[in-house]
């Protein structure tokens, strides 16, 4: 019966250890200060020549820009735009202008 104990004990840890792996929590905004973007998205601004504005003010994740700050939408995926800064892309969400993401 132990025997029958320890396995089932075994098992157990083992497929929770597996869910655990493919489990994903998403938080907002994100501690790390990074999100993970469909990747369609990343390319896409990534490969559009748009002029980069100067702006003073914090580029960070959290941050929301001004509406001075033309926010480009990302053509068939709902809830992200983009805009280029003091020459880096910044992924925002384009309702409110919050930064989403800094791309490097």
């Amino acid at each position: 019966m132990r025997k029958i104990m320890l396995a089932a004990a075994a098992m157990l840890t083992i497929s929770s250890a597996a869910f655990a792996q493919s489990t994903v929590i998403v938080t907002d905004p994100a501690p790390t200060g990074s999100v993970v973007l469909p990747g369609e998205v990343r390319t896409y601004v990534m490969e559009q020549q748009t002029p980069s504005v100067v702006y003073d003010g914090d580029i960070a994740v959290g941050a929301t820009l001004p509406d001075t700050v033309e926010v480009h939408t990302v053509p068939n995926i709902d809830g992200y735009g983009y805009t280029v800064i003091n020459e880096r892309r910044v992924i925002v969400e384009p309702k409110t202008h919050r930064v989403i993401q800094v791309l490097e």
